[in-house]
C-alpha cells in the first residue's frame, strides 16, 4: 500500500503541495507565490496558465524533497480559493481572460440588476448566499458579457468553466486530453448557481444570471471511490494516482480540523478569514447575514451542511501593509511592531477593501482607519490591523450564536495568521473564550488530503482522522475584558463610518 497522500492547495496568494502520512503530519511541503492582477480599482485577477504553471512546480518540489515517486502515493486531493471564476477552452485549454478572484466588486451591477426583481436575498432560501460581488456566478456573466466571443464559444460546447478546483483538476488529469471537468458540492455552492437542496445545478438561476448549463463541471463528492480521474504519466507527479478529494478550502479547513460533529466551529486566517459551524445534515438558513452553505460530502453519505461568517480581507491587510504601505518588510514584522504600543492609541481599522462580507453584506462600503491622532504611530497602526481581524471575527461568531443558539466555548484556529502570537492572544480576549492552535496549522491541506485518503480506504473512517488531532497551543482570555466590551463598541462605531461610500 502507498505510504503517503498528497493535497494541492492552490490558495489566494500561493500555491502550495503538501504530502502527509497516516499520522496527519507533514512529510513535505513546497509553496510559491503567483502574481495579483489589479487592472482598476476594485478588480483583482490571476493568471490562471501562471497558476498551473506554479502548481506543476511545488508538486516537483514537494515530492522530490521527501525523494518520492507516484507509487508512494495513494491518493490526490485538492482544495482551493472557492469563488475564482476562470473560462478556458476545451479544445486548447487557453483561458479566454484572466481569473476573476473572489475579492473583486466589478459585478456590483450586475448583482444589483438581478437585485431589481426579489432584493439581495432574491436565491438566497436555494443557494444559502446573497446577491454579493463575492461569488463565482455573477463573475461568469460579467465573462460572457464582456469577452468577445465567449458567448458563442459556450453555446458551442467549446468553453468550459470552473472555480480554481475544477481547473486544477482538470490539468491534472489530463486537459486536453480527456481531463476531467468537474467539482465538489463545496466549490459548487460558491457559484450561487446550485441547489442546496438537491445539490444541483438550478436551472431558473441558470437563466437568470444567462449561464449555459454546457460550461459547468459535473457536481461530485467531495470525497469519491470512484475518482475524479487519474494523474498523467507525463504530468507533474510522474505517474498516475487517484485524484478523488476535492474541497472549497474553508470547507477542507473544517475537514482537517476534525470538526466532524454537529455544533464544532474553526476559524481560518489567511488572506480572508473563515469561520465554519457544523450543522450537521440540517440546513439551518441564516437570519443574521451569515451564508448557509455545504460542509463537504464523503461518498454516498447525505451531505454535511454548515453556517459559515466570510470576511474578505484578514492576511491581506498585513500584506497591504508590506507591499502597499511598504510599513513592514515581512508580514512576520507586524508583530513585533505591534509589540512596540499597549494599545491601539485609540484607533481603528475596518478594511472593506472590498466592501464588507457577513454578518453587513455592504457592497457600498470601503476601508477606513477612524480616529486619528497626531499621537497615532506605526506600531498603532500594526496593533489596530491584528484587532481589526479579532473584531470581524467576533462579529461573525456572534451572528453564529444568534443563528444557532449555541454558545461558543472555544474556538479551533488554523491558518498562516496563526503563527502570530499577540493575534491570537486579542482573539481570545475579544471573545472571551480560549483559542486553540492544533498541531497541524496548515488543516486546509490536511483536510484536502483526508478527503482524498477516505476514497481510496488510506484512513477508514472519521474515527481515524479525529485520532490524529492534537492541540499545539491554547490561549486562554485575561481578566481585562476591556477588548470584549468597551473596544468592541468602538470598533463596530467604526465599521459605520464605512457605509454608503460607493454611491
Amino acid at each position: 500500500m502507498a505510504k503517503f497522500v498528497a493535497a494541492v492547495d492552490q490558495g489566494t496568494t500561493s500555491s502550495r503541495c503538501m504530502i502527509f502520512n497516516h499520522s496527519g503530519e507533514t512529510v513535505s511541503s513546497c509553496q510559491m507565490e503567483h502574481k495579483q492582477i489589479y487592472p482598476q480599482p476594485g478588480w483583482v485577477e490571476h493568471d490562471a496558465v501562471e497558476i498551473w504553471s506554479r502548481t506543476k512546480d511545488v508538486i516537483h518540489g514537494a515530492m522530490e524533497k521527501a525523494g518520492l515517486v507516484a507509487a508512494d502515493i495513494a491518493a490526490v486531493g485538492v482544495t482551493n480559493q472557492r469563488e475564482t471564476a476562470v473560462a478556458w477552452d476545451r479544445k486548447t485549454g487557453q483561458p479566454y481572460h484572466n481569473a476573476i478572484v473572489w475579492q473583486d466588486t466589478r459585478t456590483d451591477k450586475i448583482c444589483d440588476r438581478l437585485a431589481e426583481e426579489g432584493g439581495q436575498d432574491r436565491f438566497r432560501f436555494r443557494t444559502g448566499l446573497p446577491l454579493a460581488t463575492y461569488f463565482s456566478g455573477p463573475k461568469i456573466s460579467w465573462l460572457l458579457e464582456n469577452v468577445p466571443g465567449l458567448r458563442e464559444a459556450a453555446e458551442r460546447g467549446d468553453a468550459l468553466f470552473g472555480n480554481m478546483d475544477t481547473w486544477i483538476i482538470w490539468k491534472l488529469t489530463g486537459g486536453i486530453n480527456g481531463g476531467a471537468h468537474v467539482t465538489d458540492v463545496t466549490n459548487a455552492s460558491r457559484t450561487m448557481l446550485m441547489d442546496l437542496d438537491g445539490t444541483c445545478w438550478d436551472d431558473e438561476i441558470l437563466e437568470a444570471m444567462g449561464v449555459p448549463r454546457s460550461m459547468l463541471p459535473e457536481i461530485r463528492p467531495s470525497s469519491d471511490p470512484d475518482f475524479y480521474g487519474l494523474t498523467r504519466p507525463d504530468g507533474p507527479f510522474g505517474g498516475e494516482i487517484p485524484v478523488c478529494g476535492d474541497l472549497g478550502d474553508q470547507q477542507a479547513a473544517t475537514v482537517g480540523q476534525a470538526c466532524f460533529s454537529p455544533g464544532e466551529a474553526k476559524n481560518t486566517y489567511g488572506t480572508g478569514c473563515f469561520m465554519l459551524l457544523n450543522t450537521g445534515t440540517e440546513i439551518v438558513r441564516s437570519k443574521s447575514g451569515l451564508l448557509t452553505t455545504p460542509c463537504y460530502k464523503f461518498g454516498n453519505d447525505p451531505t454535511v451542511y454548515a453556517l459559515e461568517g466570510s470576511i474578505a480581507i484578514a492576511g491581506a491587510l498585513v500584506q497591504w501593509l508590506r507591499d502597499g504601505l511598504r510599513l513592514i518588510n515581512t508580514a512576520a514584522d507586524v508583530e513585533n511592531l505591534a509589540r512596540m504600543v499597549e494599545d491601539n492609541g485609540g484607533i481603528y481599522f475596518v478594511p472593506a477593501f472590498s466592501g464588507l462580507f457577513a454578518p453587513y453584506w455592504r457592497g457600498d462600503a470601503r476601508g477606513a482607519i477612524v480616529g486619528m491622532t497626531r499621537y497615532v504611530t506605526r506600531g498603532h497602526i500594526a496593533r489596530a490591523t491584528l484587532e481589526a481581524v479579532a473584531y470581524q471575527t467576533r462579529e461573525v461568531a456572534d451572528a453564529m450564536e444568534k443563528d444557532s443558539g449555541v454558545e461558543l466555548k472555544a474556538l479551533k484556529v488554523d491558518g498562516g495568521m496563526v503563527a502570530n502570537t499577540l493575534l491570537m492572544q486579542i482573539q481570545a480576549d475579544v471573545l472571551g473564550v480560549p483559542v486553540t492552535r492544533p498541531r497541524v496549522a496548515e488543516s486546509t491541506a490536511l483536510g484536502a488530503a483526508y478527503a482524498a485518503g477516505l476514497a481510496v480506504g488510506y484512513w477508514k473512517n472519521t474515527d481515524e482522522m479525529r485520532q490524529n488531532w492534537g492541540i499545539d497551543k491554547t490561549w486562554q482570555p485575561s481578566g481585562d475584558d476591556t477588548a470584549r466590551t468597551r473596544n468592541y463598541n468602538l470598533w463596530k462605531k467604526a465599521v459605520t463610518r464605512t457605509f454608503d461610500w460607493v454611491e
